[in-house]
C-alpha cells in the first residue's frame, strides 16, 4: 500500500482550512462548504492527474462563485493546480480553464447586481493571480529543464572520461606487457625446440612455461579489445578452467577440478570472475603455500555460481608482504553483490571461496 506524500496532506489541510475559515467569515451556505472542500481534497492528485484536478477545482470554483459571488481564495485550489498544469507542459488546458473560470467571475458579479464593467475590471484583477501561477511554473519547467540537461551533459563527459581512460590502460597494457609476454613466449618455444633437436624431452615446466605464455597472450588479446570496445565479458570463459588446472599440474601442482551441479552458461561478467578467482588462488598456492596440491570445486547453484579453491599447503603463511591478489578477489566479487570468505583451514591449508550471485533480469 502507498504511503501518503505528506507535502500534499499538509497542501490539502492548509488549503481546505483558508479557503472554509474564509467562507466561514464572508458567510456560505453547506453546498458552498461542500463545493470549498472537495476542490481541497482532490489537489492530493494535483502532482499525478493535473489536468483531471483542474476540471474539478475550476468547475467547484465556478459552482461556488455562481452560487456565493466572486471570491478569489475559492479559486485558490485551480490556482494551486494551473501551477501543476503548466510546469507539466499543458499550457492550452491551464489557458481553457483560465478563460471558463473568469467568465464564471464575470457573471457572478452581474449577477450580484455589478455593473459589467466592474464586473470584468474583477475578474481581470483575479486572471493576473492565475497568469503569475502559469509564468512561475513555466520557470521552474524551464529550470527543471537546464537541470536535466546539465546532468545529462555531466554523464555524457564521465562516459567520454572513462572511455579515454580504458583506451589509455589498453594502450599501456599493450605497451608494457605485450613485449615482455612475447619474450618469454619465444624463449620457451626456443629451448623446447632446442631439447627436441638434441632428443631431450622438453622439462614439464618449461612446456607449462610455454602454454602459459601462449594463453596469457590471448588473455591480453581478449582484455584489450574490452578495453577498447567496451564490450561485455564474452561468455564460455569457464570452459577454459580444465586447461587452467591442466598448466597448474604442469607446473608441478597437483590440482584437481570438481564440478557440482549441472554446467550452464552464465553472464559473461559472472564466469569471468570466477575464471581469475580460481587463476588467482592457484597462483596464491604455487607462491604461498609450499608443496601443496589443490582442489577447485564450482558450483552451480540456483542463485548463481560457487568457487571454492583449498589447498594442503602452510595455510597462507608467507613471509613475503601481501599483495593485491586477495583485494582484487574481493574486488570482484563485491562488484557483482556477491560474497568472499578466505582463510586458512581447520584441518590445514588455506581456503578461497566465492559465492557469485546472478541477477535475474
Amino acid at each position: 500500500m502507498a504511503r501518503p506524500h505528506m507535502p500534499d496532506v499538509v497542501l490539502v489541510v492548509g488549503v481546505a482550512a483558508v479557503v472554509t475559515g474564509n467562507a466561514a467569515l464572508t458567510g456560505t451556505g453547506p453546498l458552498g462548504y461542500l463545493l470549498l472542500v472537495a476542490s481541497a481534497l482532490v489537489l492530493y492528485a494535483h502532482r499525478r492527474a493535473p489536468r483531471t484536478v483542474l476540471v474539478i477545482t475550476t468547475a467547484c470554483a465556478l459552482g461556488y462563485v455562481l452560487l456565493d459571488g466572486p471570491e478569489l481564495l475559492a479559486g485558490l485550489p485551480a490556482l494551486i493546480t494551473i501551477f501543476s498544469v503548466v510546469k507539466s507542459g499543458h499550457n492550452p488546458f491551464a489557458l481553457i480553464a483560465t478563460a471558463v473560470l473568469e467568465a464564471g467571475m464575470v457573471g457572478a458579479g452581474l449577477l450580484n447586481g455589478q455593473p459589467l464593467v466592474t464586473a470584468v475590471k474583477g475578474a481581470f484583477a483575479i486572471a493576473g493571480w492565475f497568469v503569475a501561477s502559469a509564468v512561475m511554473a513555466a520557470v521552474f519547467q524551464q529550470i527543471e529543464q537546464r537541470a536535466a540537461e546539465a546532468e545529462r551533459t555531466r554523464e555524457e563527459a564521465a562516459l567520454r572520461r572513462a572511455g579515454e581512460e580504458r583506451l589509455r590502460i589498453a594502450r599501456e597494457l599493450h605497451d608494457s606487457l605485450t613485449h615482455s609476454i612475447s619474450i618469454i613466449k619465444v624463449q620457451a618455444g626456443v629451448a623446447v625446440h632446442l631439447a627436441r633437436k638434441r632428443g631431450e624431452e622438453p622439462p614439464p615446466a618449461l612446456l607449462a612455461i610455454q602454454e602459459a605464455g601462449s594463453e596469457a597472450m590471448r588473455e591480453l588479446r581478449a582484455t584489450l579489445e574490452v578495453l577498447r570496445d567496451d564490450a561485455d565479458p564474452p561468455t564460455g570463459i569457464l570452459d577454459r578452467l580444465p586447461d587452467l588446472v591442466d598448466r597448474a599440474c604442469a607446473a608441478g601442482q597437483p590440482t584437481t577440478l570438481k564440478i557440482d551441479g549441472r554446467p550452464r552458461t552464465l553472464p559473461g561478467e559472472v564466469e569471468q570472475a570466477a575464471y581469475r578467482i580460481v587463476q588467482e588462488a592457484l597462483t596464491n598456492v604455487t607462491r604461498h603455500a609450499g608443496p601443496a596440491s589443490a582442489t577447485v570445486l564450482v558450483g552451480y547453484a540456483a542463485h548463481g555460481l560457487v568457487v571454492q579453491v583449498d589447498d594442503d599447503g602452510r595455510g597462507g603463511v608467507s613471509a613475503e608482504p601481501p599483495g593485491v591478489g586477495l583485494t582484487g578477489m574481493r574486488e570482484r566479487v563485491a562488484a557483482l553483490g556477491g560474497e568472499l570468505v578466505t582463510g586458512p583451514r581447520p584441518e590445514g591449508g588455506f581456503s578461497v571461496r566465492a559465492d557469485l550471485p546472478v541477477r535475474v533480469s
